[in-house]
Parts: structure tokens; C-alpha cells; sequence
């Protein structure tokens, strides 16, 4: 069931702004030419507002402007060149070879490069077969200046609001993050499928690493915020920060579940944390929708008040149980770390002062550089890369799209099969299956109630309100839903041709069938034009993980020998982590979905994923835990099974092919002191530490094995160590 407060935090939220901000900026032109008495002029200049839309995603108003800028020129050149060979089916044959394969190779240096290659074919496929009473030239420069329309209005907007657009992509993260906690509290209960929590948490690992990607583009390239003298922008990023550390925290809260449920599934304790994780996540998800309403946040629960009842059932439990519940502990600390996480979220927003002249560390090393050079374009034309193959493929489907709609004589909208192919086809093949499904879906059902609102519903000013509504609805839903976009885009559609004077039915039926060819070529040519399978990737994602996993667990020896180790480099350690296994499990999510006979080894790969998953759990717990102690209070047989489990990851990751993009990976060398090396004494905390070191060093032996699973090779055994 959606909460009233969901639905609100959607229309506060970026993509709610992105759909109103496209669809005016594409209405507003064709109402006025409506108004003047020309509305071919209108239509085309909104064609070209909604054309430049498409790279005119969230991200640095710098990198905005500049995708913006390109859109525009390559909006004139388009639709220049493709109005000068309309009546030449030849040369538009060979213009769709050349110039898809090129605008789809722009993917080598990005996705918002990539936008920019997609709005130049689209705006071919719009061109195709389409007449207008001006001369060519002047057609050119009219739709060129809907782009133009479009930039000024985008740009003026984060002019007017330079900080909304961070608010609002901090406060889905935040959501995300408390969804993340949410699931842990999962693990409480004993009437859930940990396995089933598991898969949710590597899912909700994708969505989170995407949300932090994207803010470190918008927080640390934008230099307004970056050099902000005032406190706005740097409590962005201390938000932001803290969100980071806060996901890490949620993270470390990571156990032998089965051995917790076993030994203190029944006790009051035990179901308190699951409560006190809820309102945890509650309270994450109340500070999100804060940031995004634009209101100052205040807390809903008294969490101070929260953790002493935990505590007070930990120690009820301490005291009639048999069996040490220093684990209980261990979870109260991570859980009341968590909190004071949430509490410093809300204390930037109070009136008290807070210190926002905190250290962060070198943001710089934390962001992506693009690099728009023809060295990066020229190393990926060759058959090994994906973005070329897709480019091939893209640009041989198009040209046989384009043949099919001339034999079969399809008529005026013969360029909705190609931009069915352009809209369905991707790099690989389950993301194409999948676009595929959602596109036929979304059409057939759209198309159905289209006709239905139609004949329903005959007064323009109802038509033009349900316009409206659909327009928003479709540009909102794009990005996040796709198949419910399509639901709403193509009754929007049927409701503008009909203000064109167009038969709707004859439009709908049209549309459908296209949909269905278009759909039908892209998918049938993803699997034998020069396919992608994610089986042949698989192990280069693989050992990347591992590395990222390896430097992220060095850190631990690495705050051993050097107490003042530097915060940016941790920090960097761990964003790796994040990355490569949100890679890894999307690439695994592709797989699934491929033909059985092109998969490897899913369930050992599931299994490594979720190994890996335990690791940097583990791993994060672990570095919580020895940056709060003492040389002395670690010193000895931890120490040396932290060396352990480093050789034994060394070993694996050096077990994996290295390709031309790969170095061979060469381990970290540690001058390890005696005196550490020594047991000085015992105590509850080493004893702790200990357990969860030969706990890694089991997830390394589980890694080793679900490894051999999937690669081509048997690895010599690890007994050495």
C-alpha cells in the first residue's frame, strides 16, 4: 500500500520536477504557435525542446550545459542533413549506417555523451519522410531553436535554485539507505527467509551506489557548492558524508545470523532491535522527505530513549541467559552508532551551532573525470567492446528497420519502428528482453485506454487537461518506471494526434504494430548481431570486487601501523567496495536473464556475490571496531590471521586471467612489527576481533570455492594457510 507521504515525496522529489520542467518547456511553444494561428511552428519547436531534454540529466550544471550546447548543434546538422536527402532512399540508408554507428559510439565517454548520440538519432528518425512548408534551412533553424528554448529554461532554473537538485537526489538517497536498514531489521525476526533479506540487501546496494554516484557528480564538480561561503552548501555535503558513513554503519551491523536467532530468538532483546532498526529507518525516511519538501526536519521518535530500553533488555538478558552475550553488546553499539548518525542529519538543520567546517577529507579524489578525447573513442573500436558491437549492431538493425517500413509501405509514421528499435535495443541482451516486454506492455495498454478516453471523452479542454497530465506523468516515470511510462506516453500521443486532426484509431493501430516490429527486430538481433553475454564479462567483475574487497581489509593493518591513517584514503577504500559490488551484482542480475545456455555457474556466482557481500560486512565491522582500540588490546593472533586472510585473497585474486586492461595485481607488503605479533593479553574485545577475523578467513575459503565454481581453473588449495 503507497503512503500518503510516498506519494508527496515523488511530487517533491527530482523526477516529478524533471516531467514538469520537459513537459513545459514542450507544451509552452505549441500552445503559443496554437494561439498565433501556426502551429507547425509550434509543434516543431517543441519537438526540439523535447529532443534536447533527453541529456539534460542530474549532474553538474557545467556538464549540463555543455551536453545541452552539443544537442543543439547536432540538432541542426540532423535535421539539415536529413531534410536535403529525404527523397533519396539510398543516401539515407548509408546516412543511417554511418551516423547511428557514430552517435552510438559516443557511449565511450559516458552516458550523458551518450544521451547526446541518442537525441542526434532521434532526431534523424523524426526527420524521415516529413514535409513542412518552410525551406530546409529555415526548418532547421526553427527546431534548433526549440533546443535552444529548452537550454535557457533548464539552465535558468538551476540558476534560480542552484541547491534544489542536490536536495532532492540526497533526500532519495537517504530513503534508500533507511530501506537498507529496514531490510537488516529483517534478521531480526524469525519468521523471515534470511536468504530471501540477503538478496534484497545486494539489491538495495545497486540502488543505493547509484543514488551516491550521482551525488558526488553534483555535490563535488559543482563549484558553487564546493566553494559555497555560506553553510548551505557545505551542510550538503556533510550530509552527505554522513549519509556515506551512516550506510557503512548499517553495513557493519553484520553477524552470524543463525547462531544470534538459535541463541536469542526468543528473547526480548532480540526483537527489540528489530523495532529500534524500524524506527531507525523511519526516522531516516521522515529526514528524506524533509530535505525534499525544502522544510526543516524534525525528529518523530525520542531515540535516545530507544537505545537505553535496548540496553536495559540486553542486560535482562545477560542476566538470565546461559550462554555470553557480548554479540548483543556489539549489535547495541553499531545500532546506537547509527542513531547518532540520524541525530547529527537532524542537529544541521536545528538552530543550535554545528560545525561545518568539518573535515571531509580530498573530495576531489572522489569524483569521475571524462575524459572527451579520440584516444578513449579509437580504443573501443574494436569486436572486445561492448559500446563498438551495440554500435554495429544498432546501425545494421536501423538500416533493416528502415527497408521493412518502406517495403511494407507503412506510411506516415514509418520512423516509430525505428525509434522502437533505438528505444528497446541495448548493449546486452537481458537489458534488451527486458526493455522489450516493458515497450509491448506499456504500448498495448496505453493504447487501449487512449482509445477508450477518446470516445469517452469529446470536450478539447477535458483532452487538453488529460494531455497535460499524461505528458508530466510520462517524462516523470521514465527514468524510474519504465512500463508505466509507456502506459501513460501512449495515450498522451493518441490525445495529440487527435488535436492534429489524425484518425486516433488508425494512429493507435499503427503504433501498435510498429512497436511489435520494432520490438521484434531489436530483439531477435541482440542475440546473433555481434551479441554481449555477461558470462564473458563475469570475471573481470569478479576480480575487481576481490581487489576492492583486498585494499578495503588492508585498511585494518594499515590503522594498525599508522593510527593517523588519512581519512580520504579510507574513504576512497571503501567507495571502491560500494562500486565494484554494485557492478557486480547488476551484471549478476543480467545474467539470470539470459538463455540458460549462456550462463555460467549462476547459482556459484550468486553465492560469490553474496561471500563478497559478507566480506566487506565483516570488514567494516572489523575497522569500526580497531580504530576504537589500542595496538595492545589486538596484538597477536588476530594479527597474524589478518595477514592470513590477506594472503589467502592475494592467492585468489592472482588465480583470475588478466587481460590487456589489467595489471597483474600485486598485494600489499606490511613491515608488521614483533610487538604486534606478540599476545600481550586477553580480553572480550580481542577475543571479538579474533572471531571475526577467522570468520573472513572462512568468507575467504567460501570465496575460494564459489570462485572455482564459475572460472575455467582449480586453484591450488589454501590449506598452506
Amino acid at each position: 500500500m503507497i503512503k500518503t507521504q510516498d506519494i508527496l515525496h515523488f511530487l517533491y522529489g527530482q523526477h516529478f520536477a524533471n516531467g514538469l520542467r520537459i513537459s513545459f518547456g514542450a507544451i509552452i511553444p505549441a500552445v503559443v504557435g496554437s494561439y498565433v494561428g501556426d502551429l507547425s511552428i509550434g509543434i516543431a519547436i517543441s519537438l526540439g525542446a523535447l529532443i534536447a531534454s533527453i541529456p539534460d540529466t542530474p549532474g553538474p550544471v557545467s556538464h549540463r550545459r555543455n551536453a545541452l550546447l552539443a544537442t543543439l548543434l547536432l540538432i541542426f546538422i540532423t535535421t539539415l542533413f536529413t531534410q536535403l536527402i529525404n527523397d533519396y532512399p539510398v543516401l539515407i540508408g548509408l546516412e543511417l549506417i554511418i551516423f547511428c554507428f557514430v552517435f552510438a559510439m559516443f557511449a565511450a565517454w559516458g552516458p550523458r555523451a551518450a544521451a547526446v548520440g541518442t537525441s542526434a538519432m532521434l532526431m534523424i528518425f523524426l526527420n524521415l519522410r516529413s514535409g513542412s512548408e518552410h525551406n530546409v534551412l529555415e526548418y532547421a533553424l526553427i527546431v534548433t531553436s526549440g533546443g535552444a528554448w529548452y537550454t535557457l529554461l533548464s539552465l535558468s532554473i538551476s540558476q534560480f535554485m542552484p541547491y534544489r537538485l542536490a536536495q532532492q537526489e540526497l533526500a532519495e538517497a537517504i530513503r534508500e539507505v533507511a530501506a537498507f536498514i529496514r531490510t537488516k531489521s529483517e534478521f531480526y525476526d524469525l519468521q523471515a527467509d534470511t536468504d530471501k533479506s540477503f538478496r534484497k540487501l545486494i539489491d538495495q546496494q545497486i540502488t543505493i551506489n547509484q543514488h551516491l554516484d550521482s551525488l558526488r557528480e553534483i555535490l563535488f564538480k559543482s563549484k558553487l557548492i564546493v566553494k559555497d561561503s555560506t553553510s548551505i552548501g557545505r551542510i550538503l555535503i556533510l550530509v552527505f558524508s554522513d549519509t556515506i558513513d551512516l550506510f557503512e554503519k548499517s553495513m557493519s551491523t553484520q553477524y552470524n545470523y543463525d547462531e544470534i536467532r538459535s541463541k536469542f530468538g526468543n528473547t526480548a532483546a532480540f526483537n527489540e532491535i528489530k523495532i529500534t532498526l524500524i524506527r531507525l529507518a523511519n526516522e531516516l525516511d521522515n529526514f528524506g522527505y524533509s530535505l525534499a519538501a525544502n522544510r526543516r526536519p524534525k525528529p518523530l521518535f525520542n531515540l535516545q530513549e530507544d537505545l537505553e530500553n535496548l540496553k536495559k533488555m540486553i542486560d535482562q538478558t545477560t542476566e538470565e541467559s546461559n550462554e555470553t552475550t557480548f554479540v548483543l553488546k556489539k549489535i547495541l553499539i553499531n545500532v546506537r552508532s547509527i542513531s547518532l548518525r540520524v541525530q547529527t542529519l537532524y542537529s544541521y538543520f536545528q538552530n543550535q551551532e554545528v560545525d561545518t567546517k568539518r573535515n571531509i577529507g580530498d573530495i576531489s579524489k572522489f569524483i569521475s573525470h571524462d575524459i572527451f578525447d579520440l584516444k578513449s573513442f579509437r580504443n573501443n573500436l574494436s569486436l572486445k567492446s561492448d559500446t563498438f558491437r551495440h554500435a554495429l549492431r544498432l546501425s545494421i538493425v536501423m538500416v533493416l528497420g528502415y527497408i521493412i517500413s518502406n517495403v511494407l509501405n507503412f506510411g506516415e509514421h514509418s520512423n516509430w519502428i525505428l525509434l522502437t528499435i533505438l528505444v528497446i535495443l541495448k548493449p546486452g541482451w537481458s537489458l534488451t528482453k527486458e526493455r522489450n516486454f516493458q515497450r509491448l506492455v506499456g504500448t498495448v495498454i496505453g493504447g487501449v485506454v487512449g482509445i477508450i478516453l477518446l470516445i469517452w471523452v469529446h470536450d478539447p479542454t477535458a483532452r487538453f487537461v488529460m494531455l497535460l497530465v499524461f505528458m508530466v506523468l510520462t517524462y516523470s516515470l521514465i527514468r524510474i518506471n519504465y512500463i508505466i511510462s509507456v502506459m501513460f506516453m501512449t495515450p498522451y500521443l493518441l490525445i495529440l494526434f487527435s488535436f492534429l486532426g489524425q484518425n486516433t484509431m488508425e494512429v493507435a493501430q499503427e503504433r501498435i504494430f510498429a512497436t511489435f516490429v520494432g520490438c521484434g527486430l531489436a530483439f531477435i538481433s541482440s542475440y546473433i548481431i555481434f551479441p554481449s553475454w555477461e558470462s564473458h564479462q563475469v570475471q573481470n567483475n569478479m576480480r575487481k570486487l576481490l581487489i576492492a574487497n583486498y585494499n578495503y581489509f588492508a585498511k585494518v593493518l594499515e590503522t594498525l601501523l599508522n593510527r593517523n591513517l588519512s581519512e580520504t584514503d579510507y574513504k576512497l577504500a571503501r567507495k571502491e567496495v560500494y562500486v565494484a559490488t554494485a557492478n557486480m551484482a547488476s551484471a549478476f542480475q543480467r545474467m539470470i536473464t539470459e538463455p540458460k545456455s549462456k550462463q555460467k555457474n549462476s547459482k556459484g556466482l550468486h553465492k560469490f556475490i553474496v561471500f563478497n557481500h559478507l566480506f566487506s560486512s565483516h570488514t567494516a565491522n572489523l575497522i569500526s571496531t580497531v580504530r576504537s582500540l589500542q595496538n595492545e588490546e589486538i596484538a597477536g593472533e588476530p594479527v597474524k590471521n589478518l595477514k592470513r586472510v590477506l594472503a589467502i585473497l592475494e592467492k585468489l585474486i592472482n588465480q583470475y586471467r588478466v587481460d590487456e586492461n589489467n595489471e597483474i595485481f600485486q598485494g600489499i607488503k606490511f613491515n608488521i612489527p614483533d610487538d604486534l605479533l606478540i599476545d600481550v593479553r586477553d580480553s572480550a574485545e580481542k577475543k571479538f576481533i579474533n572471531g571475526q577475523v577467522l570468520e573472513l578467513k572462512k568468507v575467504s575459503n567460501d570465496l575460494q570455492k564459489s570462485s572455482e565454481a564459475v572460472l575455467d581453473y582449480k586453484p591450488e588449495s589454501n590449506k598452506a594457510y
